[in-house]
């Protein structure tokens, strides 16, 4: 599946990630421009321009949390 840009809300982060790996967008600073609209041309093309040249095996995803229940099954002896 190929991968695509996907906008993100969480407690922890909100703005732009990759579908397939944990890259996530970071603008390089505050976006500059004479109007409103070069602004969000620039901030895009930024975006656009990091998101093309990430390598996604460079951002693995972090490896879930096991299910509650099988952490304690390893706690109990078995009989």
């Amino acid at each position: 599946m190929p991968r695509r840009l996907e906008w993100t809300k969480s407690q922890k982060f909100q703005g732009f990630r990759c579908s397939e790996c944990n890259w996530k967008f970071k603008a390089s600073g505050a976006p500059a421009g004479a109007s409103l609209d070069e602004m969000k041309k620039k901030y895009e093309a930024e975006r656009d321009e990091a998101f093309a040249g990430h390598v996604c095996v460079s951002h693995p995803r972090p490896k879930r949390a096991k299910d509650p229940a099988e952490q304690e099954k390893g706690k109990y002896w078995k009989l």
